[in-house]
């Protein structure tokens, strides 16, 4: 154990009096900071791809999907209104009702498939109910073509079902679909590690030049000089694309805040039309419907104010107003049909505001993704060519720290 000990012993002393020696002290340097430098320019260029990768799952993925998941919820709470509406009519509905109702379960489909590849698990129950519901509704228009009363049992049943399953697993799936939104989003947000560590190295590269300084009393290192300038401009340019791209990626979230906003108002306004027309099919037992739709109304108009307060729009102010609009045909159905004049507020029922502030909405919502869209494009031309340049200085900061370094280890030999 004694000889084998030595030669270890020695090979200690060798290392740290080459460590006390100047040359050996510049070997160390130069060491750490050719692997700092590539160290540095390999963390900041996974930084900058993840921000590419996560702006570019929002922009083809995320918020496509959190798009496709809302027209779910959007598609199966117009087509309940729309059911209701048509059964109103009483025999043979309207062409346009039963139209639009079949456009909406074919939008549901249609947005259900798209949303199923990235969530299977949350639309299982969508896809499992849908043709339950598209049953009991074809089953509650068939009675009531013939005038049987059991007919509105069929339409309730299927608007219960609507609520309890449907609409929760395409809120539920909606949810996801937005966290999904927000997580890209903080994925591409400013990369304070790396551009810590790239500034780390340039203070290091500084420190290095002033040694050297008073070691040899030579004032300028052309290698490490060169290596600082390439670390400094790689982090400034780091530094500035991610602060042009932390702002483009705030305004994109005042965006999506908006559409979600939009979203929901839009949704509310579906649900309180589903609330309404059921109050008229339940004739004179409908006081849990009438109660929801104030309820809904009341949420819906905080909404349509919430939305103006993060970005009046003339979309938005239209949706104000016709909200308002309808509110007034509301209450003189309601007058007419607590009056006992059930004909009238059928005949009440189909006015223009409700389709026009949907309509609003449509536009609004249109408007605020197109905004997402632009801040999410804006930001990824803004990454556009860094990984690469930040990879060139990465080797030259290597470069002139090795070459700066060896011209004056060469000194001591």
């Amino acid at each position: 154990m004694v000889i084998d000990s030595q030669p270890r012993q020695a090979l200690v002393r060798r290392v740290t009096g080459l460590a006390r020696s100047t040359p050996g002290r510049l070997s160390l340097i130069v060491v750490v900071l050719v692997v700092a430098s590539l160290a540095s320019g390999w963390l900041t260029t996974w930084s900058v791809d993840r921000q590419e990768r996560a702006l570019e799952d929002l922009a083809t993925r995320s918020e496509p999907l959190a798009h496709a998941a809302q027209e779910v919820y959007r598609a199966l709470q117009d087509a309940d209104a729309t059911a209701a509406s048509a059964f109103l009519s009483g025999g043979l509905e309207p062409s346009q009702l039963r139209e639009r109702y079949e456009k909406d379960i074919a939008q549901a489909q249609a947005a259900l498939s798209v949303a199923t590849a990235s969530s299977p698990d949350l639309t299982a129950t969508l896809a499992a109910q849908l043709p339950v519901y598209t049953g009991l509704i074809e089953t509650a228009r068939t009675n009531n073509r013939q005038g049987f009363p059991v007919g509105a049992a069929y339409l309730r049943e299927a608007s219960g079902l609507m609520r309890t399953q449907l609409l929760p697993a395409a809120q539920e799936l909606y949810r996801a679909e937005t966290d999904r939104v927000s997580r890209a989003q903080d994925e591409a947000d400013f990369p304070w590690g790396s551009v810590g560590v790239a500034l780390a190295f340039v203070i290091a590269l500084v420190l290095t030049q002033r040694y050297l300084t008073r070691r040899t009393n030579r004032l300028l290192n052309v290698g490490l000089l060169v290596a600082t300038g390439a670390a400094a401009v790689s982090l400034l340019w780091v530094t500035t694309v991610s602060v042009l791209v932390m702002n483009d990626v705030s305004d994109s979230r005042a965006a999506s805040q908006k559409v979600d906003v939009l979203a929901q108002a839009r949704i509310a306004t579906l649900t309180a039309r589903g609330e309404e027309t059921l109050t008229l099919v339940a004739r004179g037992a409908g006081q849990t419907y009438e109660k929801n739709f104030v309820e809904v109304s009341e949420r819906l108009e905080g909404l349509l104010d919430q939305a103006t307060r993060l970005g009046d729009t003339e979309a938005v102010d239209q949706a104000m107003r016709q909200f308002r609009q309808w509110q007034q045909v509301h209450q003189r159905i309601r007058e007419a049909d607590d009056a006992g004049q059930y004909n009238d507020a059928v005949a009440l029922i189909d006015n223009p505001y409700f389709d026009s502030l949907d309509e609003s909405l449509v536009r609004a919502i249109g408007e605020a993704r197109q905004d997402f869209s632009d801040e999410v494009a804006v930001a990824r031309a803004s990454l556009a060519g860094t990984v690469v340049g930040v990879l060139v200085l990465a080797v030259i900061g290597a470069a002139g720290s090795a070459m700066g370094l060896w011209q004056r280890l060469k000194e001591y030999r």
